[in-house]
């Protein structure tokens, strides 16, 4: 009986229920860009261009284009292509073809078109369907029926799709991974974007979700799970109070003697009252000696002060984030040093360190598996 019912459990929905903003979003979206494609239609009825009409599948183009703009399979350049190569082979195919066959060739060349195009769009075989079951105005029209009207109103619909997402806060189209931008999730998940591209191959998932789609998905979970690996802690608890500082006037001499006798790598820089106004590090002590030659090591200035070498302190973290949320953020900026701030005083300092020893004692206190 159980497993009767496990059967039939992949017959009911799978998708998650929609929220019911995002069906009215979804909804008046498809209604304006259908809405523009047939306003364009009748502007080409009042220029005598009879070629120009809409073709059903733009309603499954719609589909895609305002309820999964994320998806691959919507972007414009498989909606475009996809549905202007569907109705090319559609009429290559029913040229040759007779009526009965003509209807499965061009569906299944249209597939095999779209995937060496990289242009996999699903309304694309409704497309080149429609025009094997009807021929009349492709044949009439020739190869330009592809331009127009399928590839001038799918054009349409995909330029109100990515003005709507936009407006209604949907990133469309979806900006593919750059190898060189950083920024992007993969390089903080220690995988590259080739490795992304490999799990979603293993799991026959490419056509479904995109590279950075997945590297968002992983860092968002990788986050979620150290906030609750850790929860309750905040920064103020682990961070270090023993605080040594300096301030804007302090000279550089004067800031290597307390590296010097400290053993430290930091120095936060702070005006009255504790306000914190930047950090100096060591590295950045080294470069300005080492930027007046061999010999600044001896022939230091005297007159030079910490506020000419020190960084801006717009990395500093307030007392009370969770530290789960601090580790992603250490992960994506290699920082060493995290200022740790009330208000705008300068209340503790986090390294890299103190962030190994929490995660060291965590592992510590999980029982063996």
């Amino acid at each position: 009986m159980r497993n009767r019912m496990r059967a039939w459990h992949h017959l009911f929905p799978a998708l998650p229920p929609f929220h019911g903003a995002e069906q009215m979003r979804a909804g008046l979206g498809a209604l304006l860009g259908i809405g523009l494609c047939a306003a364009l239609v009748s502007v080409g009825v009042a220029l005598d261009l009879s070629s120009l009409q809409l073709v059903a599948p733009l309603g499954a183009t719609a589909v895609l284009v305002f309820c999964v703009p994320n998806s691959p399979l919507a972007q414009p350049w498989s909606a475009i292509i996809g549905n202007m190569i569907s109705a090319m082979v559609a009429l290559l195919v029913i040229q040759v073809l007779p009526a009965p066959w003509a209807s499965g060739v061009a569906v299944g060349v249209a597939i095999v078109a779209m995937m060496l195009l990289r242009a996999l769009h699903p309304p694309g075989g409704a497309v080149a369907l429609l025009t094997a079951l009807d021929p009349g105005p492709a044949l009439g029209a020739g190869m330009i029926y592809a331009v127009m009207p399928v590839g001038l109103t799918t054009a349409a619909l995909v330029l109100s799709a990515v003005l709507y997402n936009r407006a209604t806060g949907r990133m469309y189209p979806f900006r593919q991974p750059d190898t060189q931008d950083v920024s992007t999730p993969a390089p903080r998940l220690g995988l590259t974007n080739e490795q992304l591209g490999a799990l979603l191959d293993q799991f026959n998932q490419s056509t479904n979700l995109g590279v950075a789609d997945l590297g968002r998905l992983l860092a968002a979970a990788e986050a979620q799970a150290a906030q609750h690996r850790f929860d309750g802690t905040t920064c103020a608890d682990v961070m270090a109070t023993n605080l040594i500082t300096v301030q804007p006037a302090t000279t550089i001499p004067e800031a290597l003697k307390l590296f010097r006798r400290h053993a430290i790598k930091s120095l936060p820089v702070v005006g009255t009252d504790m306000e914190l106004q930047g950090l100096v590090l060591q590295v950045d002590l080294l470069g300005a000696l080492t930027a007046q030659g061999k010999l600044a090591w001896t022939r230091i200035s005297p007159r030079r002060r910490v506020s000419d070498v020190m960084r801006p302190a717009d990395r500093a973290v307030p007392h009370d984030l969770p530290v789960g949320a601090l580790l992603n953020r250490l992960a994506a900026d290699g920082s060493e040093v995290i200022p740790v701030t009330q208000g705008n005083r300068l209340v503790g300092i986090l390294t890299r360190s103190d962030i190994i020893r929490l995660l060291l004692q965590g592992s510590e206190e999980r029982p063996a598996a």
